[in-house]
C-alpha cells in the first residue's frame, strides 16, 4: 500500500517536474540565443557608434564628448540595456569590452571632422571595472591603439559604471594608477544613485564625477535632489574632482545648474547623440547665467 501511494506520487509530481524542465531548457535555449546574436554584432561590426556633446555650461564650449556604442534591435535585446546587462554576465565580457574600446576610438578619430581635428577636447569611453583588473589584460594594448590613431591618451577618458560594482578598491586602486601614469582619466558614472557609487568617489578619487540623470531630472523644483547635489558638489570642490550633470532634458535643469555652479553638462538640451562628434550648444532662447553662484533651494512640487 505505501509502495503504491509513494508510485502515485511520483506520477502526480511528473507534470510539474516536466514542466519546470522544460521551462530551464527554454531558457537556456534563449541564453543560447543572445550569445549567438552577441557573437555575430561582435563579428559583423553591427554595434552602432555615436557620440554626444558634453559642454562647459558657464560658456557653452563643447570640452569633449562620450562614445555610445548601441546594438541594433532584435527580438533578443530589445533595449540597450538589455545588452549590455547580458554581455556584463557572459564569459565573452574581456572580448567584446576589447572590442568596443577599439571601434570607440577608431570611429571617433575616423568622424572627427577636420576643424575638430587640433583641438583638445577629452573623449570619454565607456570601461567595465573588471576588464581593467582581468589577468588575461596586456599593459599597453589601448597605448598601441592610440599610437595607431595619433590620439594623446590624455584626452581620453575611463568612464566606470556603479553597475558594475567594483569589489576590491584597494587593489583596483593600484591598477587605475597605472593607467593615470599613462595619461589617462577616470570618470565615476551614476553618481548619486547608490551606495556603491560614494564608496567609489572615496576611494578611486576620479578626475570626473558625472551625476546620475535621475538626480537631475526637475532638480528646478525638488529640494532633496537640490540637497544631494550640493553635498557632491562641496565633496568635489574639496577632493579637485570635476563634475558633470548628466541627462539635461530642459531649460529649467540648465538654468538652476547653471545657477549651482556646476561646471560640465550633457543631455538632449545640450546636444543629442549623433554620428559625428560634433559640438554641442545651449538653447537658442536659453538665459545665459554667470555659473558660480551657488545651489539656490526651491520649493518642491511633490
Amino acid at each position: 500500500m505505501t509502495k503504491r501511494k509513494t508510485w502515485t506520487q511520483k506520477l502526480l509530481a511528473a507534470p510539474r517536474h516536466l514542466q519546470h524542465i522544460n521551462g530551464r531548457l527554454r531558457n537556456e535555449m534563449k541564453e543560447l540565443g543572445r550569445l549567438s546574436a552577441l557573437l555575430d554584432i561582435m563579428e559583423q561590426g553591427r554595434l552602432d557608434t555615436f557620440f554626444q556633446p558634453i559642454l562647459q555650461l558657464g560658456n557653452g564650449r563643447t570640452m569633449g564628448h562620450e562614445v555610445l556604442n548601441r546594438p541594433p534591435h532584435s527580438a533578443q535585446f530589445p533595449t540597450t540595456e538589455h545588452f549590455y546587462e547580458f554581455a556584463g554576465r557572459t564569459d565573452q565580457m574581456f572580448r567584446f569590452e576589447h572590442y568596443c574600446r577599439r571601434i570607440s576610438l577608431s570611429r571617433y578619430m575616423e568622424r572627427l571632422p577636420d576643424a575638430e581635428s587640433g583641438t583638445d577636447r577629452l573623449v570619454f569611453i565607456n570601461v567595465h571595472p573588471g576588464v581593467l583588473n582581468d589577468s588575461r589584460h596586456k599593459s599597453g594594448e589601448t597605448l598601441s591603439l592610440l599610437q595607431e590613431l595619433n590620439l594623446s591618451p590624455e584626452r581620453v577618458v575611463f568612464e566606470l559604471t556603479e553597475r558594475q560594482a567594483v569589489q576590491d578598491y584597494v587593489g583596483f586602486e593600484k591598477v587605475l594608477s597605472h593607467y593615470r601614469e599613462q595619461g589617462f582619466r577616470i570618470a565615476v558614472d551614476d553618481a548619486g544613485s547608490g551606495y556603491n557609487s560614494l564608496k567609489t568617489l572615496v576611494y578611486l578619487k576620479p578626475e570626473f564625477i558625472k551625476l546620475d540623470k535621475f538626480l537631475i531630472r526637475r532638480i528646478h523644483s525638488n529640494r532633496e535632489q537640490q540637497e544631494l547635489l550640493e553635498l557632491i558638489s562641496g565633496y568635489a570642490a574639496r577632493s579637485a574632482t570635476r563634475v558633470i550633470a548628466e541627462g539635461i532634458e530642459t531649460e529649467e535643469e540648465l538654468l538652476y545648474l547653471q545657477m549651482a555652479g556646476i561646471e560640465f553638462g550633457q543631455g538632449y538640451a545640450l546636444g543629442r547623440p549623433g554620428f559625428l562628434p560634433e559640438p554641442g550648444a545651449f538653447p537658442s532662447d536659453s538665459p545665459q547665467v554667470s555659473a558660480g553662484g551657488g545651489c539656490k533651494y526651491v520649493s518642491s512640487d511633490r
